[in-house]
């Protein structure tokens, strides 16, 4: 009998209303269990099943990987390509990221990337740039949230969210910079130089000549750093001070974006995968490239912003979509959270695993033509 038969119909029709039944296949929820172990690999392949922002950042693995995976060769053969190469075609990537993750130690991640030529287009804000480089000259200290402004104006430190920069920093930035503005002046007037924003950085990544930065191994890779906000911080500061010392200095932006709409509007027979950490800048400049291409195939943005308030920043892919800056057959993913937690572990499960393989298999190759 029925344990319902004493309920009234009202409450029994709104409250026990008859389930619809599941797919076969439908994704169950389901959690790590640690009496399993403890591997990283494990418990975070357990995260597509256990719902929230876990199953948003098991999606975003997998967004990756499709990225990473996809050959020009999986697709079907026009008549007027060759079979020749299509294995080595690969995802044209572009990553994008705000300057705060370079204060952080998320430089580390992606300097990673970009030495080991894991990206193809990188897009930032004066910070991401000037951060990167001032880490050679001196050392970004944690501290704390709730720091009192006043203290540290007076001790001269700069704060970052819980990061403390000191003011010598920016001293030793200043020193540093100077001459090279000064020789990009040169070269502009006696040889006819044509600098840009992306080119400025590429010069930058040069001459700072350190392993540590993502600017250099961008420059010695040949990966474009495309910075359209380049005078919205220190950067902006010493060109600023500059055009007093020593005037007359032009860093031309249409060139550049010129070379960014290009870098995706030309980048078939590839498909174009976007990786987007924070928002502003950095975001939209990567999402508008792909409309002049009717939108990227992949998409991962990790963020905090939310989409009340209309801003670029908090929108969902969806939204890109409706814009034609990710193509309506995409899968792309957002994932709501701080990218110093989710971007080391995102490129855990993927980059890494891949740049790791390729070593092994490297060493392989040579062990086998000793």
């Amino acid at each position: 009998m029925s344990t319902t038969s004493n309920v009234p119909a009202v409450a029994a029709e709104a409250v026990l209303a008859p389930s619809q039944v599941m797919p076969e296949n439908a994704d169950t929820v389901q959690g790590w269990d640690f009496d399993h172990g403890c591997s990283l690999d494990e418990l975070l392949s357990s995260f597509l099943h256990t719902g929230f922002q876990a199953t948003a950042f098991g999606r975003a693995v997998n967004e990756v990987n499709r990225m990473l995976d996809w050959r020009l060769s999986d697709e079907p053969l026009a008549d007027d390509q060759s079979t020749a190469d299509r294995d080595s075609v690969r995802t044209k990537i572009f990553l994008g990221f705000t300057s705060n993750l370079i204060s952080s130690g998320v430089r580390e991640h992606i300097r990673y990337l970009v030495q080991h030529s894991m990206v193809d287009v990188l897009v930032t804000t004066a910070g991401g740039v000037e951060e990167d480089l001032i880490k050679c000259l001196g050392p970004t200290y944690t501290g704390d949230f709730h720091l009192r402004g006043a203290d540290l104006r007076k001790k001269g430190l700069n704060r970052v969210g819980n990061l403390l920069v000191p003011n010598s920093n920016y001293c030793a930035f200043e020193d540093w910079i100077m001459p090279v503005l000064d020789a990009m002046k040169r070269e502009q007037d006696d040889e006819g130089a044509r600098w840009t924003p992306s080119k400025v950085v590429a010069r930058l990544g040069k001459e700072i000549n350190d392993e540590r930065s993502v600017c250099y191994w961008a420059w010695k890779n040949g990966i474009p750093i495309f910075c359209p906000a380049l005078t919205d911080g220190s950067i902006g500061d010493m060109l600023f001070f500059h055009s007093y010392k020593n005037p007359g200095l032009i860093i031309d932006i249409v060139d550049d974006i010129r070379q960014m709409n290009d870098s995706a509007m030309k980048a078939a027979p590839r498909k174009t995968g976007i990786i987007i950490l924070g928002g502003g800048v950095a975001k939209h400049h990567i999402c508008n490239a792909n409309l002049m291409r009717n939108g990227a195939d992949f998409a991962v943005f990790l963020n905090t912003a939310q989409e009340f308030d209309g801003s670029d920043s908090g929108a969902q892919p969806d939204e890109a979509v409706s814009w034609g800056k990710i193509r309506a057959d995409a899968h792309p993913v957002k994932v709501s959270g701080d990218a110093t937690i989710l971007f080391p572990l995102l490129v855990s499960q993927t980059f890494a695993k891949r740049c790791k393989s390729n070593q092994q298999n490297g060493m392989a190759h040579a062990d086998s033509d000793v």
